[in-house]
């Protein structure tokens, strides 16, 4: 038999799930895949930040080149975000006929983000679902491994062992003993995130008192500022900016408090440009001045 596997759905540059993961998998189980890109991500392991949901003239082109050269007997379906791609696609499946279409419905990402609107499910299940062999539940998922990423390890070690001959029953149980087999961690991403929220903190530590703008710490990190930003708020639900803030706040607390400093003394050794703008800058997050935060302590 032909074991060629199209798989049709998004890229995912991390390589943890989408057209790079099935691929990947496919190839290691010794069949050949070819594959057909429906949206272009912006992401990384801390989450999917924009989507380029390609045309459906473009998936359409890109499908019936494939399957008119090639030939697969198998096609494995993921990520499906716009109505008039499904209807393409249930157009294209129902004149060619492969043997096998396997549908791993991709509505969430791994981070909980809502990928697909509810009008476009609504259209698969009445135009893609009647012509697929195969549709995942996530009961076909061992516990634990009830992710995205596993769900696209499932679907692509099915896709190859239908594309062998056998039965839906029996590819099913060998591609759950070949999940079992893989290394934990065979689909997670490798976020630093945790390390460099810290080095973030060890650098806010040496310089909160000279510089305040996320974009200073962005470099010292040598990593973008929106990158920075997804870092926080995974690791403590904050943005940066605030988590800088508190800190400067924090030591003009501590120093009211605790010396007998002129406030433009302490201006000035924050880093602020005018002993005004350090009391603009704490009236605002402490809704006094602070020389009324100061009275308060004696």
């Amino acid at each position: 038999m032909n074991t060629t596997i199209l798989t049709i759905t998004g890229s995912d540059g991390t390589g943890v799930s989408g057209i790079q993961a099935d691929v990947r998998l496919i190839n290691a189980l010794g069949a050949k895949a070819a594959s057909v890109i429906t949206s272009i991500t912006v992401q990384n392991t801390l989450g999917i930040q924009q989507f380029y949901d390609l045309p459906a003239s473009v998936v359409k082109a890109q499908t019936e080149a494939i399957i008119n050269d090639l030939q697969p007997q198998v096609v494995k379906i993921g990520l499906l975000r716009r109505a008039d791609v499904v209807e393409a696609l249930a157009e294209l499946l129902q004149r060619y006929r492969p043997c096998h279409v396997i549908y791993a419905p991709v509505l969430t990402s791994t981070r909980g983000e809502q990928l697909v609107e509810g009008s476009v499910y609504e259209s698969i299940k009445l135009k893609l679902i009647p012509l697929c062999t195969v549709v995942l539940a996530p009961s076909d998922l061992p516990v634990g491994q009830r992710l995205h990423g596993h769900a696209n390890q499932l679907s692509s070690a099915m896709a190859y062992y239908l594309s062998l001959g056998e039965t839906t029953d029996c590819a099913m149980r060998h591609a759950q003993a070949y999940l079992k087999q893989l290394p934990a961690d065979y689909a997670d991403g490798n976020s630093r995130s945790d390390e460099l929220y810290n080095l973030f903190l060890d650098a806010l530590e040496r310089y909160y008192n000279r510089y305040s703008d996320v974009g200073f710490y962005a470099e010292q990190l040598n990593v973008s500022p929106r990158y920075l930003g997804q870092v926080t708020r995974r690791t403590a639900d904050r943005s940066p900016k605030s988590i800088i803030d508190e800190r400067i706040m924090t030591e003009i607390a501590t120093l009211l408090k605790t010396s007998r400093m002129p406030l433009k003394d302490i201006a000035q050794r924050l880093g602020f440009s005018s002993q005004a703008h350090l009391s603009r800058f704490f009236r605002q997050r402490k809704g006094m001045s602070p020389t009324e935060y100061q009275s308060r302590q004696e």
